[in-house]
């Protein structure tokens, strides 16, 4: 697939206070349902999952195979019906919703496909907008020093509607990174860009992981994205359905035609 992966130099930026050392994502017996009776959907029906830290995960499968149901539940912005979640080595499944407020603010970052920038604030002024939702001071050398990764450096004090809608999504990737977040989690990140911008955007994702020790979690439908991953895994009806490591996006596409040919999704099942 022609992408070399460079040696990680993975950091621990939080010291893990429960779970197994060394690893960013840890979902055990997740389970989430909706609804009751004969309406009952069962978006996650079990999983069992461990990530590493400095790797990147893409995950894959079907319209209604669980895929943004498990983004949510693994990244707190939803609650499991059983089972326990764990990022940096923090059990988040019992927190409050303050708690987790303030760990999404400081110890998470997210790229979604849209790009959710503030339009009254500059470059600069949203990628510290974590920090300041966090309550900690503002750091404008290490905002200028993200931009410059991800090649705005330039760019600080203009405003998101003056940038192509590639840049605006640079700008996300800088503020998911400032904090030095445990995870970066990404929602379709390339779903609103071409294909040539697209590859620009998964290039800095996987040079956070390479460069910085970064941590990525990847959801999305495009086999062309997920081979910048290391692994990439299926879900189907809830489950994990399997996983390829550097594959190719012939070979993930075949895959994905598979699981679709074999799941019994229906439409009222959640994505």
């Amino acid at each position: 697939m022609g992408l070399r992966r460079a040696k990680r130099q993975k950091t621990d930026h939080l010291p893990e206070d429960q779970g197994t050392p060394g690893l960013a994502v840890e979902l055990r017996g997740v389970r989430r349902q909706y609804g009751r009776g004969a309406g009952v959907v069962h978006a996650l029906a079990g999983i069992d999952l461990a990530l590493p830290r400095g790797t990147f995960t893409a995950v894959m499968g079907p319209s209604g195979s669980g895929k943004s149901t498990f983004l949510q539940c693994a990244a707190g912005l939803d609650r499991p019906s059983a089972g326990y979640v764990r990022l940096g080595g923090t059990e988040i499944t019992g927190m409050h919703e303050n708690e987790l407020a303030e760990l999404r603010r400081s110890r998470l970052g997210f790229v979604f496909q849209a790009f959710n920038l503030l339009p009254s604030l500059t470059v600069e002024e949203n990628v510290l907008l974590p920090m300041r939702l966090a309550g900690q001071r503002p750091d404008r050398r290490r905002a200028a020093a993200v931009l410059a990764r991800v090649g705005l450096a330039d760019r600080a004090r203009s405003r998101p509607d003056e940038l192509s809608g590639g840049q605006q999504q640079r700008v996300t990737i800088a503020r998911a990174l400032v904090t030095a977040p445990d995870v970066i989690f990404a929602d379709e990140p390339t779903g609103a860009l071409d294909t040539g911008t697209a590859a620009e955007v998964l290039g800095l994702l996987r040079q956070a992981v390479d460069g910085l020790g970064a941590t990525v979690v990847m959801v999305t439908h495009d086999p062309a994205a997920a081979i910048w991953a290391d692994r990439v895994l299926f879900l189907a009806d809830g489950v994990l359905a399997g996983s390829l490591d550097d594959s190719s996006a012939e070979h993930i596409a075949a895959r994905m035609a598979a699981l679709a040919s074999r799941t019994g999704t229906t439409a009222g099942a959640t994505a």
